[in-house]
Parts: structure tokens; sequence; C-alpha cells
């Protein structure tokens, strides 16, 4: 089936924990989904002019290189590695996702008691990931031997193929259970959202810019919290430097109490319960903290 031209097209993994955060993000942003089996390879959004189209996380950049789709979310590992294979680029970032996250990461056996980057020298390292790794040791003057491959990268050292690997880590789980442990960071990764740099009529690009729009509201509200508080105005100096990431909050006076206010701010960074102790040692109180659904950026 071909794609539809009056209508938007995102690119998403096919399947995985990925895939289903990558839905759930435009779910959070307004739209209805349609139901795709298993084995769909599209679905559709009931409200909004998007199709979904269900591919390989390697093959995300190529479809949005190429304006197949006009938006993909895919992680920055995939697309890193597929941009140092062009000779210009062909799509842009749009928006850290702020999910997905996982680093490229150097890895050996347990076994090895010290690690310097300059031991890479002359080595064999296998990778899924071999432009990456080129760079990494091509910016610290390392010769070493790459050696590609699809999948199992972990089992590399114990086959006797490669003393070292450089491979993907979200938990480090997979390393331990195979004897390895990480000694030196490559790449930091997490989803993103990426447009394609081929020309667009004014109207999808008026519908990408909704899109857009929304899904940057949803993930500036995903760590986004409302903070409500009392105070005496002297403490107001103190409060709003401890408010993380708050700007220029709202003051109002309370009615009966002079020389005391209400605080009420958005606060972009995580709130922790150091942050209400820092805060009620300040001079705060009635300090309420709820969550956001919704926010316009």
């Amino acid at each position: 089936m071909s794609p539809d031209r009056n209508r938007l097209h995102i690119a998403i993994q096919k399947s995985g924990r990925l895939s289903d955060q990558s839905k759930q993000l435009l779910r959070d942003a307004g739209l209805k989904l349609s139901e795709a089996g298993k084995n769909h390879l599209t679905a559709r959004a009931e409200n909004f002019p998007l199709d979904l189209m269900f591919v390989r996380d390697d093959d995300i950049p190529t479809f949005v290189a190429d304006g197949v789709c006009e938006l993909g979310i895919v992680g920055q590992n995939v697309l890193e590695e597929y941009a140092l294979g062009l000779n210009a680029p062909r799509f842009e970032q749009v928006a850290r996702l702020g999910f997905g996250r996982c680093s490229l990461k150097i890895a050996a056996p347990e076994s090895l008691n010290f690690f310097s980057p300059s031991m890479l020298n002359g080595q064999r390292i296998a990778t899924s990931y071999p432009r990456m790794l080129a760079r990494f040791l091509e910016q610290r003057g390392i010769e070493a031997d790459i050696v590609t491959m699809r999948g199992a990268v972990e089992l590399a050292p114990r086959l006797g193929i490669a003393r070292f690997i450089c491979d993907l880590v979200s938990t480090g789980a997979t390393l331990e259970a195979n004897g390895l442990a990480v000694v030196d960071d490559v790449f930091d990764s997490e989803a993103v959202l990426v447009r394609t740099l081929k020309p667009i009529d004014a109207a999808h690009a008026e519908k990408a810019h909704a899109l857009l729009t929304r899904i940057e509201g949803v993930t500036a509200t995903a760590e986004s919290k409302y903070i409500v508080l009392n105070a005496p105005e002297s403490a107001l100096a103190a409060i709003t430097e401890i408010l993380p990431g708050a700007e220029a909050p709202t003051v109002v006076p309370l009615i009966g109490r002079p020389g005391h206010v209400a605080v009420q701010a958005v606060c972009q960074e995580s709130v922790f319960w150091e942050t209400l102790e820092r805060l009620k040692a300040a001079g705060a109180s009635a300090i309420l903290v709820m969550p956001i659904e919704k926010m316009m950026v």
C-alpha cells in the first residue's frame, strides 16, 4: 500500500520497548491510534492526519532521509551511526524525548585488572557500531581492528573473536552475565524525534509543526511539577533559588497574613524530598507538589 500523501508519516520501531514508548508518547500528545495487529506495518491516527509506519530501527533514518516519512522516532545511537556514513545531512533532530536511554561503551573481560585507552592499540574490538567506534578511536589516536557484528557482540571475547567489545549498555546485566565490565564510554543515547530535510509543502509543514508542539508539551511535562507553597516575603529570594528549574514564579499576597505570600511555580526538573526539606528550612510551609497533565510551551 502506497503512503497517503495527504497525511503525515512517522517511522517508529516495529516492536520492543522503544516502539511501545513511542506509541505512548503519541497517545499522550492526544492522538487516538488505531490498533495494529502484530504483523501490521502501518497504523493510523484517527483524530490527526498522521500514519505510523513500523520498521526496523536501523531503517528509520533511511525512511526519514529519503522523505518517505516526514518524521521518525529513533535512538540517537542508530541515528549517529547512519549519519556518519552520509556526505551531507539529510535529516535534523528536533526533540530529545527522554526515554530509551542507553550508552555505547567499551567493555572487557572482568579478569582485566587495569585499563587505559592505550591498551586498545593493536587489539580487536567487536561492535555493531563500526563508524562510531572508528571515530572514537581516531579521536584518541588509537589504532585497532574493528570486527563488525550484527548481534551477540558480548559473546566475542568468550569465542575468541575479539578481546574487547563496544556495545550498547542500559542496565549492564547482559555484560555481567557474560563476565564483562565497562572500561570506557563512547556515546550516550536516548530516543529523539527527527524530521526530513526533503522539501515538504506548506500544509504538511503546518501539520508537522502542530504535532511537534504537542510532543514538546508532553516532554516538557514528563518531569515537570507544579509547586504551590506559602512563605514570608523575606524568604522569597532563598526559596526562588531552591526551586528546581523554575522561571519567575507567581507570587500572590495572602489575605489576613501581612508579609506572607503564596508562591506558584512550574519546576522543569525533578522535585525530590530533599528539595522539599530545603524549602521548608528556608521558611516555606503548606508545600504542595502536583503533576502537570498538559502544558503548551
